[in-house]
């Protein structure tokens, strides 16, 4: 039988791939360059919506290292350090988590998210693009490869 805390796990990452998804939507929506009002409410939406999708993604990144009893990192540097490691293949402990190209994705959107809680007021969409192409990419391929996961660590 599974472990019932891959509930919450699920949870997480379909909130992370929710947040994601309306993300990709609100940039194709655009409106960063009208003034006033509406240019900042295209600006904050998206910014909060990528900050939130990378939050919950990293939540049930988190909460997976729980349930294999593996120490979260800690430091200055957590959030990086939890990305790099959840890309690493721990021979007699665990396969990798996520590949490197999903991790890679991940980072990018932690890069974002750190950029966006420290320098609100330098949004520019024209700098989004790697964001917005990881944010895809996450879309598309973590799904699976949790599943995967999942399936060697915790088979039903």
């Amino acid at each position: 039988m599974s472990d019932a805390r891959w509930i919450e796990i699920e949870t997480d990452l379909e909130n992370a791939l929710g947040h994601f998804e309306k993300s990709l939507a609100l940039f194709e929506m655009g409106g960063f360059d009208k003034a006033g009002l509406q240019g900042y409410q295209a600006e904050m939406a998206l910014m909060h919506a990528l900050q939130s999708a990378h939050t919950s993604l990293e939540n049930g990144l988190l909460r997976i290292l729980e349930l294999l009893g593996e120490e979260r990192p800690i430091g200055r540097n957590w959030h990086a350090d939890l990305i790099r490691r959840i890309a690493m293949d721990l021979p007699e402990r665990r396969p990798a988590i996520l590949s490197p190209s999903l991790a890679e994705a991940a980072d990018e959107t932690r890069r974002f998210r750190h950029r966006a809680t420290h320098n609100y007021d330098a949004f520019d969409s024209v700098d989004l693009e790697p964001t917005i192409r990881a944010s895809q990419i996450l879309v598309e391929n973590l799904r699976s490869e949790i599943t995967q996961f999942k399936e060697l660590i915790d088979p039903d």
